[in-house]
Parts: C-alpha cells; structure tokens; sequence
C-alpha cells in the first residue's frame, strides 16, 4: 500500500518530534547538582555491598559521607580506606535508642545547613521460606528491620532533610512490585514502596524530593548462596515432624539445589549499576522518581508485575520443588 506525500510529512514530523524528546529527556536526565562539598549524605548498611560501596563512591565525588555500619568492625575498615571527610558510626536500625543516638550525631555534623541526603540502604532477607515453615517472630524480625527501622531512620533526621530541601533515596526491591518468595522479604519491600509513595507527596511542598531504588538481584549478602543454604537449614531443622512429612524428605536437598542455581545464574556482580542509579537520585537536578536497576528487572519482573495473576503464578510454579503431598 502506498503511503501519501501527507503521510511521509506526518511520519518526519513524529520522528523529529522523537528524536528531540529523547535529546530533552538526555539533557535533562544528566544535569547535575553544584558544589557536593558543602553537602552531608547519611547512609545506613555501610558494612558491605550497596552501601559500602556508595560511601566510597561519594567520598570519593567529595561529599560529606555520614556511614552507618551495624558493626564495628565495619564501620573501621570503612573508615581506614576513605577520606577523613567520612565519618562512621555504628547503628542498628531496630533499636530506638541507637537511631536517636545516630540522628543527634548527623545533627551535630550538619549544623544549620541541614541534611542534604538521606539513604535507606540497611536492610536483611532472612529467615524467608514457605510461610508455613515460619514463625511471627520470624515475620518480625525482617519488618523491623526493612521497614519499621527504615521508617524510625527517616523520622529521625527529616526536619534536617526539610531545612536543606534534599533528598531521601529509600531501597526497596525488585519484589517490593511482586512478591517471588515466602516470609516478609517481600511484604517489607512492598511496605517501603507504599512509604516511599506518601512521604514523596507529603514531602514535595517542602522541596523534598523522595526517590526509590529497586534493585533486581544483585550478587550481595542478601543473595549470597551460603548464607541462604544455611537458614533454610535451620528452619527445616525446628520444623515439626507433620509438616515435613508434607513437603516430603528430599524436599530441601531439592530446593537447595534449585535456590543455588537460580541465584548463580540470576545475580548480577556489577553492583555499581545501583550505586549509580544512588548517586544519580542524589546528583541529579532532576531524578527519577525509580530507578528499577538490571536487565532482568527491567525485561521481566516489571513486565511479569503488570500480568494477568494465572501468567505470574504460573511462572513462579514452573520450576519449584512439589511437596510431597501436592495435589499437582
């Protein structure tokens, strides 16, 4: 079918309409804030991966890093292999005591210039399994942790972060838009989603703008094979006889199998993919409201999120162990 003189008009048009929202957008997407050295970001989960790594990142830009590491052992390898322009101190999130502790040192840091940025790094991913293999303390621990000590942290510092019109980057979670795995992993990241929404309308008048991280899988402590093995372990162990006659004898071995090789394919090690997307939110004169990070984030599980819930489930169940007792 042939295409009219009108309709190749019409088609140059959209194309250069196109080409010059792409060059706006790219114009836009990279101008960055001036002057980061009279600037304070607070981080917190400092001790490895995202946060660690961050930390240096922004020592490095100039910036004065606020790092908060739950050990002490962290906290001085940190401070051994950065400027003197970053400080460290020790935090666990789900103590009261500590986050106030915390808040009033990046008080007596920033002074009247106020808090220009806040990073809501910390956070843990165990115990997670089937739900039936878990406790509410369970439950507890991994809220207070990803979500209740989140929020705690965010409360603490705000009005320093309103007096300098600056930023909280909040990391949520590829599974904080669908939920892939058993236990609160999943219902904290969805939780912080939800916090993340209503603190950035809440905060918008003041200047404040509240962004979000959502990594896919990253190769973390979070992720770390070991680490994973070993509390799968410990929960099968205190299992009642009943529900581990359900799911069968072999039905761990078989998991671990499967966990070991969806972890080893599916983790990225690039982590500085997330940490730029951190120090882009912080930099950025105009930063996205997320930063969804990774191929497989972007190509799958977001896509997978907006599918009908038969399409979703069905490729959750494709490749999981059967119990024994399944009616499949």
């Amino acid at each position: 079918m042939l295409i009219s003189k009108n309709g190749f008009e019409m088609l140059e048009y959209l194309i250069i309409c196109l080409v010059l929202c792409v060059m706006y957008y790219l114009y836009r997407d990279n101008k960055r804030i001036k002057n980061v050295s009279d600037k304070h970001v607070y981080i917190t989960g400092c001790d490895s991966g995202f946060g660690n790594m961050l930390a240096k990142h922004l020592d490095q830009q100039g910036f004065h890093v606020l790092a908060a590491c739950f050990t002490e052992k962290g906290a001085q390898e940190l401070k051994n292999s950065t400027s003197s322009r970053l400080k460290t101190f020790q935090l666990d999130v789900v103590k009261s005591e500590s986050i106030n502790k915390a808040a009033e040192f990046v008080k007596s840091e920033v002074k009247e210039k106020g808090l220009w940025g806040l990073v809501n790094n910390a956070g843990i991913s165990m115990p997670s399994g089937p739900n039936d293999w878990l406790t509410i303390d369970d439950h507890k621990v991994l809220l207070n942790v990803n979500l209740i000590g989140l929020i705690e942290v965010t409360l603490s510092v705000l009005p320093l972060i309103k007096r300098a019109r600056g930023r909280i980057v909040n990391v949520a979670s590829i599974f904080g838009r669908i939920s892939g795995a058993g236990g609160s992993y999943c219902i904290s990241k969805f939780g912080v989603e939800a916090f993340n929404d209503s603190l950035r309308r809440d905060m918008s008048t003041f200047g404040v703008k509240v962004l979000c991280i959502e990594p896919g899988f990253f190769k973390t402590t979070i992720t770390n094979v070991d680490i994973t093995a070993e509390h799968l372990k410990k929960l099968w162990i205190r299992l009642p006889q009943d529900v581990k006659e359900d799911y069968g004898a072999d039905y761990l071995d078989k998991t671990l199998t499967k966990v070991k090789k969806w972890l080893e394919q599916l983790a990225d090690p690039d982590l500085m993919k997330v940490v730029w997307c951190m120090d882009h939110a912080l930099t950025s004169v105009h930063p996205r409201t997320r930063y969804s990070v990774g191929l497989g984030a972007k190509l799958f599980w977001i896509p997978l999120s907006y599918m009908p819930t038969a399409i979703s489930d069905f490729v959750f169940n494709v490749d999981k162990v059967k119990p024994a007792k399944s009616i499949f």
